[in-house]
């Protein structure tokens, strides 16, 4: 699974990411737009949204709880200081797809995170893209992470994030994780569409 997370200040400029991955293979869109008004989430996230349904993709939309039925999303992602999961579930549609960012096993028994459909662990190391970083995992702390969901009996995907580049793939895999989540070694790349596909060649080597 590869999850892109969108990381331009402007509408035009996140469209213009989802795009530009949605061509490249991609088929998760995580809308995030930290310091972006109300209205401008909603205004990219519905343009995201009726530009991925013919791509067959899914669209969520990060924090942002009371966007995501407006803008036809299919979830939200919810980080450490946000809504928590399962009061999320009892304002979203039945089927909405509700993400999670966890560091450690602890904090899914701490904030009852069990209602998420997934989570997003991390940091694999550090990152530019995301403000007020949790203590770094590197590849022990995923393999350690895995380890104590499964032993809990937890099978929800955990997608690995937080600094990850091509090369680190294939280690990350070897942990036992899902997915992976990037944003800016592909938005940040000279070429975001050949980037998207060569990320997608590594997760899935025997279809490409």
């Amino acid at each position: 699974m590869l999850q892109f997370i969108t990381d331009s200040p402007t509408v035009e400029g996140t469209v213009a990411q989802a795009r530009a991955v949605l061509e490249g293979g991609c088929r998760w869109i995580q809308v995030r737009m930290k310091n972006a008004t109300d209205c401008e989430v909603l205004e990219a996230a519905t343009t995201i949204s009726r530009m991925a349904a013919s791509y067959n993709a899914t669209v969520i939309i990060d924090d942002r709880v009371h966007l995501v039925k407006p803008a036809g999303a299919t979830g939200v992602h919810l980080g450490k200081d946000d809504m928590a999961p399962d009061e999320a579930r009892q304002l979203l549609p039945p089927g909405t797809i509700i993400g999670a960012t966890i560091n450690r096993f602890e904090d899914i028994t701490d904030r009852q995170l069990q209602e998420a459909d997934y989570y997003g662990a991390g940091p694999f190391r550090f990152t530019t893209t995301k403000q007020h970083l949790a203590p770094i995992l590197g590849l022990e702390g995923y393999q350690q992470l895995i380890k104590q969901l499964r032993e809990a009996g937890m099978t929800q995907p955990v997608i690995a994030i937080g600094g990850i580049t091509q090369a680190d793939v294939p280690y990350l895999l070897d942990t036992g994780i899902n997915g992976i989540a990037i944003s800016g070694a592909i938005s940040r790349a000279n070429d975001p569409i050949a980037s998207t596909r060569h990320f997608l060649s590594l997760l899935f080597p025997l279809n490409s």
